[in-house]
């Protein structure tokens, strides 16, 4: 720093030190703010996985329900035709 200036030496010493500071903590700020980015992401696919997973078990309950009703109605709707044949004829 060029001496003597209009400004108290103290005045400057402080601007520069605060400069610098701010400099410094760049590097462990912007860590910080890519570690948070990291975890939000990483928290939003173990969401979305879990959701995932109980939409695929409730699309499987309807499908097995689905089947099961239909495995018990065969032998309701055979006997059904096969009687209204029988009377029919």
């Amino acid at each position: 720093m060029a001496f003597p200036t209009s400004v108290n030496s103290q005045i400057t010493d402080s601007v520069t030190q605060a400069n610098v500071e701010v400099l410094g903590d760049a590097p462990a700020v912007a860590m910080g703010n890519l570690f948070q980015a990291t975890a939000q992401a990483l928290g939003n696919a173990a969401h979305n996985a879990t959701i995932a997973q109980q939409q695929t078990n409730i699309t499987a309950q309807a499908a097995t329900t689905m089947g099961v009703a239909t495995l018990y109605s065969i032998d309701t709707a055979t006997t059904g035709k096969a009687t209204a044949a029988i009377l029919g004829s």
